[in-house]
């Protein structure tokens, strides 16, 4: 069975095109709906193909309790409680509805990550164009199936994920009958080191699954992103922020809006470095042929004349006989009378 295209808005995600670009606004709005619509906007004018928000609460998350289970032990966010960490970084489910409306009225593609069923419910009511599924949720297959049986593409971060649960994740899909899958090689570190990337893995995902792979990066910078995409990348999403020194829970790895115009630029012309698996060659390369060596009288010669050394040079510029006739020409009884400068012919010794 063929796969089918995957789109999202009005723009196809494979290997044919570069990579589409998604910047994650995550908890990179800082609270305010206004920050909210500015960095969409900033999305935009970076050259992103799409911006993605979260659809959750905190209460759609977690409950608030302050046991050991319920504490963040290590990374960005140690010491925090999950309840108060998703409190500061959620997006309202009350400004949705504005969000999307901003987006539409700017022709930018707006997308989310929903996280429970409420969430898919609420987005569905705004037309959401695509779901995107965390790393996180990539186990909880009641909601994958929740999401797929919206027939919208459906993209699946695999950080943290075994063979096995990202097999499942898109046997729960394909058994609810949406075939429109893309996989995201993830690192679930925040930040991710850069040699902890993995890239390989893009690969091996792409063999194993036959869908589109693309990076959800959460390295700094985007290096990451740049090799990915000459290693298959069909998309790329990388966080974004207005400016990191705000703060905010995800700032310390998002881009900025120069960075992310940097991203989008990058991402393209590695595209087109990759080229095709042939060595076909450029015009350009075509018509510098002619600073090959070829072989050129260097000596004037008479008829009859045998052809040597003296007479016969391999040099540029590459108009004359081929060098590899070097040794054939080289010893030949002359047939044709030359000047220095003439080009060696077939004629000369055949």
């Amino acid at each position: 069975m063929n796969k089918s295209k995957l789109i999202v808005g009005q723009r196809e995600i494979s290997n044919k095109y570069p990579p589409y670009i998604i910047a994650e606004i995550s908890a990179n709005h800082n609270g305010s709906i206004e920050c909210a619509k500015n960095t969409i906007m900033a999305a935009k004018k970076a050259g992103v193909h799409a911006v993605k928000i979260q659809t959750y609460t905190p209460d759609t998350m977690t409950i608030d309790v302050q046991k050991d289970d319920f504490l963040i032990q290590k990374g960005l966010w140690k010491g925090r409680s999950l309840y108060d960490l998703y409190r500061e970084a959620y997006t309202p489910f009350e400004w949705h509805k504005s969000l999307f409306s901003f987006a539409k009225d700017i022709n930018v593609t707006l997308f989310s990550s929903p996280f429970d069923e409420s969430a898919v419910d609420l987005l569905e009511s705004l037309d959401v164009p695509a779901y995107k599924i965390a790393s996180f949720e990539i186990v909880d297959l009641p909601l994958i199936r929740y999401v797929a049986n919206k027939q919208k593409p459906l993209l699946l971060s695999t950080g943290m994920a075994s063979f096995d649960e990202i097999a499942n994740a898109i046997d729960t899909a394909k058994t609810a009958g949406n075939h429109n899958i893309a996989l995201f090689h993830c690192i679930s570190s925040y930040p991710a080191e850069l040699a902890e990337s993995n890239l390989s893995a893009i690969a091996q995902l792409k063999k194993e699954f036959d869908v589109e792979v693309g990076l959800s990066d959460h390295t700094v910078g985007h290096l990451a992103s740049i090799v990915a995409t000459a290693l298959g990348a069909s998309v790329i999403e990388k966080h974004f922020t207005l400016d990191r020194t705000k703060g905010g829970v995800d700032s310390s790895f998002s881009l900025e809006p120069s960075e992310m115009h940097a991203l989008v630029v990058q991402t393209q012309e590695a595209f087109q470095a990759i080229g095709k698996p042939d060595l076909m060659r450029s015009d350009t390369e075509k018509n510098n042929k002619i600073f090959r060596r070829s072989l050129y009288f260097v000596n004037n010669i008479e008829v009859g004349e045998v052809i040597t050394k003296h007479h016969v040079r391999r040099i540029r510029p590459g108009y004359g006989l081929e060098a590899k006739f070097y040794d054939e020409v080289i010893g030949s009884k002359n047939r044709v009378a030359a000047k220095r400068g003439d080009r060696v012919t077939l004629d000369h010794f055949r």
